[in-house]
């Protein structure tokens, strides 16, 4: 379909959106995405005063490209092959790396929980790590069979929840590392509310995605007929 056909005319955004060959703007916003992953886990780990806050700044920034550049393919009809490829595996990435790194932070979840919480924690991410197998597993099958397969709501609602958890809990690991600095028992509240929020959203994030899993299986079992 023309730029014309969408009356956007020759706009100068649209002409930048739209790039040349498949490097459009919405693919490239997909690829920064990837990028910055590993940029994001490296300030996670690396030491020094609010280094979580930096962490998170990137994560939201990441989290922010994946909902523009769907929003600019769609409006503009720049949809291509290409991004229906990366944006997915790209949010899934992105998320999952921040869950797994959290696991070599224990204290993340036992702060305030004791041990058994990290247990939880590692079990919820083998969990979330398998549902996106499976369902990857599911997609390959129907492509290959030329059956479509619908959006999952559900599944919608689950990465959210998964991208609130990430947020409040590095919010939290942040109000913990400055309290370090300023030891102000005012951040030590605010720190453990907010580390508890996180794993509720977290817990939520966990259901969710058992629920999604289940529901996608029991939807296009079909699938595995054809």
């Amino acid at each position: 379909m023309s730029d014309e056909n969408n009356g956007y005319g020759e706009s100068k955004f649209y002409r930048f959106a739209k790039g040349k060959g498949v490097m459009n703007l919405p693919n490239k916003l997909t690829i920064s995405r990837m990028v910055m992953i590993p940029v994001f886990i490296l300030f996670f780990y690396l030491n020094f005063t609010a280094h979580y806050f930096v962490a998170l700044a990137i994560f939201l920034i990441a989290s922010l490209t994946d909902l523009f550049d769907g929003k600019i393919a769609r409006k503009y009809n720049l949809v291509t092959n290409l991004g229906k490829f990366l944006d997915p595996i790209a949010d899934k990435v992105l998320v999952l790396s921040a869950l797994v790194v959290f696991l070599t932070a224990p204290w993340l979840f036992t702060a305030n929980l004791g041990d058994w919480a990290f247990i939880a924690a590692g079990c919820g991410v083998a969990v979330i790590l398998a549902r996106e197998i499976i369902v990857s597993g599911f997609r390959m099958v129907a492509a290959d069979a030329k059956v479509v397969i619908a959006a999952d709501m559900v599944g919608k609602y689950k990465t959210v929840m998964q991208d609130i958890a990430v947020i409040v809990l590095l919010v939290g690991a942040g109000f913990a590392e400055l309290n370090t600095v300023v030891n102000s028992s005012a951040f030590v509240m605010c720190g453990k509310v907010i580390n508890y929020i996180g794993l509720v959203c977290f817990a939520l994030s966990v259901l969710l995605t058992i629920i999604s899993g289940i529901n996608y299986i029991v939807k296009n079992i079909g699938v595995l007929k054809v």
